[in-house]
């Protein structure tokens, strides 16, 4: 956490330096303490551009030279060194005045400034002791109590973490990604094998400071099992302002970002326009082109610095980090959620709930493909110290977990962030300048311990194209959960190759709707509850012009029991689709037809599969298509797609089943 500097010292000094009551009698060290008072004021430090806090910890050490037991010096000069960033050397200033006299302050503020830089260090034992001395005191700061007391609760969670450590083997990436720079905050493709992150390079033409954030990307080989060298995105990307943070869609083609403006606050680079600091910008991959980014259109950036997004893996959900402006500090972020409207701009942005946000910052949001897993960084919620990183999972009521810490020694008393879960969820990866790296930051990975786990998710890729002309299409896919029928998955394949990769989250089962204006819709079922389905699959996806009559097309989230013609209540999920379909295209007539396997008498089978097309027939007309639009007609086993033959030259029950399965179908041709 952010050390709490306070003006109660130097009001607390200047008071006893009017009624003239030190606690040394050394007139040459009362004399310099004066001075060490008003030196921070006097002059600039050229180092740091701040008050010269050096020119009065010069005094003060002639001061304490004259008399060490001078505890006001050494309060003075415990806080001139926090004004610098000398945590230790304050440390060392607070614990004398501490030995000198313990009971200097009716307040016992000392012991807080002291512990909450002992809990910076990870000394644990020794902030519980002085905190447990300052909750006591019924004359303490109301405000060091409250923040005392959940120290002391950090503290006793850090230990006994400590006493039970994860395991936790972090490998460096490799030379692929890491370099002399920095690197960090990575995403991953839902497929696993595109990494894009954050290089921070040296560019003298970048003002002020000389150096730059960048977008680089690599790609996995699955030959040598390494991760390839990284190329930079192209200019229209990467500029000489700073571009950060990256989320990037499950499919690779879609990239938000943060973009910062320059020291005038309205200069973004060529061709982007901000509202105010750093802003989310968007842009897409068409073929093998990136697209110019635009600020992201909608309710989300504002004159507020927005940054970190994360990108549900349907592309309707975006998670990011905001200012927040009203807390009382500099540093304070919370993590907000904005849903994609229908029009194409994103919603007003709602700020999580308490149970996630809190009075300090968060930051480094990721929401799994999952859907409904959450990890960020947070300096509030208890943990080890400095940012911990956490883990939250959403109900099927969307509230969300308590957060759980991820534990020791994942967190430590320094900041951890920058959490990225792989879409199969036992990998995670994380920038870290640990010992034995290429540079500074380098990107690692380590296997998440099961607890910490989000649920598994695959995918399903492939090439959408015109079954006459080959032609590749740029087909919509909708991924619905048939229990619930709400739509998990939105996803367009490429407009110039077709190429696409969907998401699939394990558990449920799911209705696939391919569609494209002017074709018959395609339709398969995914079974993810299912282990031996739990694979990636790929899958090309032709589709059928409106026009092109009599051609067969499944569909394939019709559900019948076994030797029945009742429609199951996961059917009418796929009946929606048909329904919409029929209602886009007014023109159409279509046969809704039954096929079945070759396992039962011919006879048998040509009835069932004609009461479950009639069935079918049925709950259209009730669901208002008109009659004259529709037939129907039972094919039984005249129609297998898999013949006897086939199925029996299968080396597996499994492979038998399944081609069994193909012919058992329900499916509608377009009439004349």
């Amino acid at each position: 956490m952010q050390i709490k500097l306070s003006i109660l010292f130097i009001f607390f000094i200047s008071l006893l330096s009017a009624q003239m009551r030190y606690s040394s009698k050394n007139k040459a060290a009362i004399k310099l303490f004066k001075k060490a008072m008003e030196a921070p004021g006097k002059t600039i430090d050229p180092q740091t551009g701040m008050a010269d806090y050096r020119a009065g910890l010069d005094l003060l050490d002639k001061a304490l030279k004259k008399d060490e037991k001078f505890w006001e010096a050494h309060l003075l000069a415990g806080e001139f060194n926090e004004y610098l960033g000398d945590f230790k050397g304050a440390l060392n200033h607070y614990e004398s005045a501490i030995r000198i006299n313990p009971n200097h302050s009716a307040t016992d503020a000392t012991y807080y400034y002291a512990a909450v830089i002992l809990f910076q260090m990870g000394k644990y034992e020794q902030t519980i002791e002085y905190l447990s001395r300052l909750v006591k005191n019924r004359s303490a700061n109301p405000e060091y109590i409250r923040e005392g007391n959940r120290l002391i609760q950090c503290s006793q969670f850090a230990i006994n973490s400590i006493q039970n450590p994860r395991e936790f083997n972090p490998i460096n990436i490799g030379p692929g990604i890491n370099t002399k720079d920095p690197e960090y905050f990575p995403t991953i493709t839902v497929d696993g094998k595109t990494i894009l992150f954050t290089r921070r390079i040296v560019e003298p033409r970048s003002r002020p400071h000389g150096v730059q954030e960048d977008f680089y990307i690599s790609n996995f080989d699955e030959n040598t099992k390494k991760w390839g060298a990284a190329i930079t995105l192209p200019k229209n990307i990467n500029t000489l302002f700073n571009e950060g943070a990256p989320t990037i869609g499950p499919d690779g083609r879609s990239l938000i970002f943060v973009a910062c403006s320059d020291m005038s606050g309205v200069n973004y680079g060529e061709g982007r326009e901000g509202k105010g600091s750093c802003d989310l910008f968007y842009t897409k991959k068409v073929g093998s082109r990136w697209l110019n980014p635009v600020n992201i259109p909608g309710y989300i950036n504002t004159s507020l610095w927005e940054t970190q997004p994360s990108l549900s893996a349907d592309g309707k959900t975006i998670y990011f980090i905001r200012e927040i402006k009203n807390k009382g500090a500099s540093d304070n972020a919370d993590i907000y959620m904005s849903k994609l409207q229908e029009n194409g701009v994103w919603g007003q942005p709602i700020r999580l709930p308490e149970i996630i946000n809190t009075p300090y910052a968060e930051e480094s949001v990721l929401i799994h493909p999952d859907g409904k897993t959450l990890y960020f960084a947070s300096k509030g919620h208890i943990g080890m110290g400095g940012t911990d990183l956490f883990i939250s999972r959403m109900d099927e009521n969307g509230n969300w977990s308590e957060p759980q810490n991820l534990g020791y020694p994942i967190n430590t008393s320094y900041n951890e962030n920058s959490l990225m879960v792989s879409p199969e969820g036992d990998i995670a990866f994380f920038a870290s300048n640990r010992k034995g790296g290429y540079g500074e930051l380098d990107i690692y990975y380590f296997e998440l311990p099961a607890d910490l786990r989000p649920t598994k998710t695959l995918y399903f890729e492939g090439v959408v194209y015109d079954i006459n002309t080959k032609k590749p299409l740029g087909g919509k896919f909708e991924l619905i959960d048939i229990q619930t029928g709400n739509i998990v998955v939105t996803e367009f394949a490429d407009v110039e190759t077709g190429e696409f990769t969907v998401s699939l989250p394990v558990n449920r089962e799911y209705a696939l709707k391919v569609t494209h204006d002017g074709y018959a819709y395609f339709s398969e079922t995914f079974n993810m509850t299912v282990p031996e389905d739990q694979e990636v699959k790929h899958m090309d996806i032709p589709l059928i012009p409106n026009d092109k009559l009599g051609s067969e097309i499944v569909l394939a989230n019709i559900f019948f029991d076994r030797n029945k013609a009742e429609l199951k209540q996961e059917s009418l999920v796929e009946l929606a689709n048909l329904m919409e379909y029929l209602n886009k295209n007014k023109s159409i007539k279509i046969e809704i037809g039954g096929h079945t396997d070759t396992r039962d008498e011919d006879a048998k089978n040509l009835e069932l599969s004609t009461r479950r097309a009639k069935v079918v027939y049925e709950y259209l007309i009730q669901q208002g298509i008109a009659s004259n639009r529709l037939s129907y007609k039972g094919y039984g086993e005249t129609q297998v797609l898999i013949s006897d033959d086939q199925i029996s030259k299968m080396s597996t029950e499994k492979e038998k089943e399944a081609a069994h399965q193909k012919n058992r179908r329900t499916v509608y041709k377009i009439l004349p």
